[in-house]
């Protein structure tokens, strides 16, 4: 039998065991760092993650809200998406606002990047923060059926503190605004 090492991990065996467009679940039979054996299940995502906190001259953010199959519960985040690996990340961000809002930015800055769940997938995020916004009409995806709200930044970070904002790409990028604020740094220029 081969194996392959991966950092501290061996695995013995892999087997995709289902894939649909967006991602694909291998199963791992592995020795653990330890020595032991184990299984471990990874879930591989085909698209990158992408997020947008959109902020107005009034310093007003929008939040979208819909129903989340897997949660079996209504979610309020900040506009998000994937993006395709191949696609710059920033094309991706605009893309995901103008669809899910309308609005489009003249300006845009990165805020993060991130791992959003790294015990069992590979999912990998990047958020940003716009401004010097303009209103247009959204188009959403067929699969969605979107609430659109405008709420002060300083509603959205209570939201975040509070509970009522729970997706975490959106609790990433939203408290990344707030410690630029914070920090004197959440300057938007037009």
């Amino acid at each position: 039998m081969s194996s392959t090492k991966k950092g501290p991990w061996t695995i013995l065996s892999q087997e995709d065991v289902y894939e649909n467009p967006w991602i694909r679940v291998t199963h791992h039979e592995v020795l653990t760092p330890t020595g032991t054996p184990g299984l471990y299940g990874l879930v591989h995502y085909k698209n990158l993650a992408i997020g947008v906190v959109p902020v107005d001259a009034e310093g007003h953010t929008y939040l979208v809200g819909q129903y989340r199959f897997p949660l079996d519960a209504y979610s309020w985040e900040i506009p998000e998406g994937g993006g395709s690996h191949g696609v710059d990340p920033l094309d991706s961000a605009a893309r995901e606002l103008r669809e899910e809002t309308g609005l489009a930015a003249r300006h845009w800055r990165k805020l993060l990047e991130a791992d959003l769940s790294n015990s069992v997938s590979d999912e990998r995020a990047v958020a940003y923060l716009a401004w010097g916004l303009t209103a247009g009409e959204a188009e959403p995806e067929a699969t969605e059926e979107l609430a659109v709200r405008r709420v002060p930044l300083a509603e959205a970070f209570r939201m975040v503190a509070a509970g009522e904002i729970r997706d975490a790409l959106s609790v990433l990028s939203l408290q990344a605004v707030r410690l630029l604020q914070l920090e004197g740094k959440l300057d938007l220029p037009d």
